[in-house]
């Protein structure tokens, strides 16, 4: 799908305000509200927006200590740490990567006892390497930033 300047435009209002109406969004872009809502269609028919969302706050709900942490797989048990880390409560993100490790995760816990927990339960099939985040380095993810 080619993407043109003015859904590039449509992107970074939905990117600054999910909520902002289909009226409020054609004024920001100067098109009509009709074609305003074709456009947004297209883009999520396409998979360019994948859904829309909210972001909380999770120190308030007591999720105050964030960790990135390294697993290395023993024996090949990639399967086994893929059913483990899906639907664990306290993983917020996780990929696998290429490099001394397979896999890194990204955990949200309201205490350093939730990571000595995890930690253990894949000692029997892995090998970690835990980094604790001190604080959140801004970065620019707008989509003006790639067009």
């Amino acid at each position: 799908m080619k993407i043109d300047e003015i859904d590039v435009r449509i992107l970074h209002e939905l990117q600054t305000d999910s909520r902002i109406s289909i009226r409020e969004l054609s004024k920001r872009v100067n098109l009509s509200p009709p074609s305003v809502t074709e456009r947004v269609r297209r883009l999520e028919d396409n998979n360019i927006i994948e859904g829309y969302t909210i972001r909380l706050n999770k120190k308030k709900l007591g999720f105050v200590i964030d960790c990135i942490v390294e697993v290395t797989i023993k024996d090949g048990q990639h399967e086994k740490f893929k059913n483990f880390i899906k639907n664990y409560k306290h993983s917020e993100w996780c990929y696998r990567i290429a490099g001394s490790a397979c896999f890194i995760v990204k955990l949200s816990v309201p205490s350093l006892d939730n990571i000595e927990q995890f930690i253990d339960a894949l000692s029997s099939y892995a090998l970690t390497k835990t980094s604790i985040v001190f604080s959140k380095v801004q970065v620019n993810s707008s989509i003006n930033k790639f067009f």
